[in-house]
């Protein structure tokens, strides 16, 4: 392979030990909503598997293409399973015509980035004398040809990094925050985007912040906002973020927002390891994990039961995988994703910037590529997202058959059966079979005979058509509600646990005691509704 073209060998080895299915083309777009999800024309359901690329800060450039042609990042960004890139702008791309104009050779020379001229010279050449703008379109339209859809995230207004309280671009009336401004570069951009069919969505702020913030001026320039982006593009998906770095959208549960168009409206919500402080290592995981799941159903997840979908559109930890911290919160974090089943956006695809805040080639240690863009900077974490990239639920209808399957979030597998009475171990979720919980506390293989049942501590559990037994009743435990807890003799309790060759097995549980030290990752298993027509 050539030096600049993404190794097609990684990209199956990857495939391969993801264990994951990817996605297949969308068809029937633009997109709209039905209740709670996502649908095509057709009404089935797209779910958006997103992933981050930077193109807001001061060089106004999707990042990257410095070290790959543009077209094989777009290639990679779908061969990895990804269906869709929330692609980042700021105000002045749309409103400043000087700067919207200007080409990237003359930009990049103005911010002193000779020497990355240089390489996109050698590496994309036809880019180089583009306008900022028609760079812009050139991303969207690359990323088109390869089958993936595209939402303009509107980052900032000043072209710069974030996010601060004190930036200037946190709310409106901020020092770069106009509102007038930041309406009318909405309706051009979504303007210039309209009939661009794989441009499905516009977010119209990304995390609102900063001591002006208040919800009587949200409610006013949001709910202005989306009637510009709709009247300007009625395709495109109208996505609303909240306030505190959009990690509260709690005030919509007693004022619904007021449009005069529907099926088009959904709501982001951003969540990081850091969005609550220092719980994750000064709790019992467990505890941590309880109270942060209520914490996030109370500011966000109310909107699925109401009837709005939901969309993720920031998540991510450094994927160096040293922070005991993320570690806890990812797991957490797989569970409620698998279970709510949510649209989202990884932060991030990049693996380093052209210029951060000062510093030319800046590391980006939460980048699914490392930082030359040449390789997967974390095989592992990529195994462990892909069962999320696919739909666990959709639309009800009557020809629609409700299972359940036990997902790892640790792993991001689920528990499967190769035999009637042999082991049960973790596999893809697509090959799982359909579980019932019963209210008898029964984990079944649905349409058989056969449940879940505990040997012994240390040994596999089996599978058994004998179940009223004790050992055949599963509770879920502790705060988190992730742990399924079984008695192999009436005084004595385990927990459904892993081995080293990800065979399902029980052991004493751990972390039921108040202990921050303790690490129950592999005990925790989340029971996901599943639907299937």
């Amino acid at each position: 392979m050539g030096r600049y073209s993404f190794s097609y060998s990684l990209v199956i080895t990857t495939i391969f030990l993801c264990g994951c299915t990817l996605q297949t083309k969308v068809e029937s777009l633009p997109l709209s909503t039905n209740g709670r999800w996502i649908v095509n024309e057709n009404g089935k359901r797209v779910k958006l598997a997103c992933v981050n690329w930077v193109s807001h800060s001061e060089t106004i450039l999707a990042e990257g293409l410095n070290k790959k042609p543009l077209d094989d990042i777009s290639k990679t960004i779908k061969d990895l399973g990804f269906n869709c890139v929330r692609l980042t702008w700021p105000i002045l791309l749309a409103t400043n015509d000087s700067l919207a104009s200007i080409t990237i050779r003359d930009h990049f020379h103005s911010l002193g980035l000779n020497q990355t001229v240089i390489d996109i010279q050698k590496i994309n050449p036809s880019i180089l004398d583009l306008s900022l703008i028609k760079a812009f379109q050139g991303v969207v339209k690359s990323l088109g040809e390869k089958e993936v859809m595209v939402i303009l995230d509107n980052h900032v207004s000043h072209p710069q990094w974030c996010c601060a309280n004190n930036d200037g671009n946190g709310f409106f009336g901020d020092k770069y925050f106009d509102p007038d401004l930041w309406i009318k570069g909405l309706s051009i951009m979504a303007d210039l985007f309209k009939g661009v069919s794989n441009v499905v969505g516009m977010s119209l702020r990304n995390e609102l912040r900063g001591p002006k913030q208040n919800v009587p001026d949200w409610y006013r320039y949001m709910q202005k906002g989306a009637e510009a982006v709709h009247a300007a593009n009625p395709n495109v998906l109208v996505i609303l973020s909240g306030l505190s770095f959009d990690n509260d959208l709690a005030f919509i549960n007693n004022h619904p927002v007021t449009l005069s168009f529907k099926g088009k409206l959904v709501f982001e919500l951003h969540w990081y390891s850091f969005s609550d402080g220092n719980i994750w290592t000064s709790m019992n995981p467990n505890q941590a994990c309880g109270q942060i799941t209520r914490n996030v159903m109370r500011k966000a997840g109310f909107l699925l039961d109401k009837g709005w979908p939901l969309f993720v559109s920031e998540f991510g930890v450094d994927l160096r995988g040293t922070k005991v911290d993320e570690h806890r919160y990812l797991n957490c974090f797989m569970a409620l994703a698998s279970g709510l089943d949510f649209d989202w956006a990884l932060w991030t695809l990049v693996g380093s910037y052209y210029l951060r805040e000062g510093v030319v080639e800046l590391n980006e240690y939460y980048g699914i590529l490392n930082s030359d863009w040449s390789h997967i900077r974390n095989q592992a974490f990529l195994q462990k997202i892909s069962a999320i990239q696919l739909p666990f639920q959709g639309p009800d209808s009557p020809d629609v058959e409700h299972n359940k399957v036990i997902f790892h979030p640790l792993t991001g597998l689920c528990v499967l059966r190769k035999s009637h009475f042999g082991p049960l171990s973790l596999g893809p979720c697509s090959n799982s079979d359909g579980w019932e919980y019963t209210p008898q506390n029964t984990l079944s293989i649905k349409g058989t005979h056969f449940c879940l049942q505990a040997q012994r501590e240390g040994k596999p559990a089996k599978l058994r058509k004998k179940c009223s037994n004790f050992n055949s009743k599963w509770e879920l435990i502790s705060d988190s509600k992730l742990q399924l807890s079984s008695k192999i003799r009436y005084n004595s309790s385990v927990c459904l646990d892993i081995d080293s060759n990800n065979i399902i097995v029980t052991n004493a549980c751990k972390c039921v005691s108040i202990d921050n030290t303790c690490d129950p990752g592999s005990q925790w298993f989340k029971l996901v509704d599943t639907t299937k027509s």
